[in-house]
């Protein structure tokens, strides 16, 4: 028998993505072997990050500043965005180091057998930026699943009225039904090298 207090770590372990009971249980025990240096500096970490972390309100990007550190740099092509599902996503293109504009966290995908349509995405503030005219191209980097096309298409329609904003999509390299976070960055590279127009 274990303690409510280590069930209940186990049990919210357990919700991690890619974590089940018995890895939850695995890394409860590790963390619990060495509470002072393991688990209350992560819970303090975690703590932290739960009060600073803030969603950029130009991009969706996750940061400790609004805008975030990507939205500010000067350094940034602001013309060229690249249209991602997800967090994960930005992360792993900027990982990669294969895009030097900026960004835009789409949160999702279209879905209509879940219930997720236009308005459950961060689509508004892309469209935003696009009546300020300032952006020449706009890179459609979603994912090649069901979900992902469906996006991309209703996306290109939306953009089609913009006459002076180029629209391509990343290419090569991306498998179907393959989540850009889980790609390795020879791969991200080559796709997003390679992108064609929409």
């Amino acid at each position: 028998m274990r303690g409510q207090e280590i069930e209940q770590l186990i049990k919210l372990l357990g919700r991690l993505p890619g974590f089940g009971p018995r890895s939850a249980r695995r890394i409860a025990l590790f963390l619990l072997r060495d509470p002072q240096g393991r688990l209350v500096p992560l819970a303090r970490a975690l703590e932290h990050a739960g009060q600073a972390v803030k969603t950029c309100s130009t991009c969706g990007n996750l940061d400790t500043v609004d805008p975030c550190h990507i939205c500010t740099d000067p350094v940034r092509d602001r013309s060229v965005v690249c249209v991602v599902e997800t967090v994960g996503d930005l992360w792993a293109l900027e990982r990669a180091g294969v895009h030097r504009g900026v960004y835009q966290v789409l949160g999702g995908t279209l879905s209509p057998l879940a219930g997720i349509g236009p308005e459950d995405l961060n689509i508004a503030s892309l469209l935003d930026r696009l009546e300020c005219g300032s952006v020449r191209e706009v890179i459609l980097a979603l994912g090649a699943t069901v979900e992902g096309a469906t996006t991309m298409h209703w996306l290109m329609d939306r953009l089609a009225h913009y006459d002076d904003v180029a629209v391509s999509r990343v290419a090569q390299g991306v498998p179907v039904g393959g989540a850009l976070d889980v790609l390795d960055d020879g791969t991200l590279a080559a796709a997003l090298g390679a992108r064609r127009p929409a």
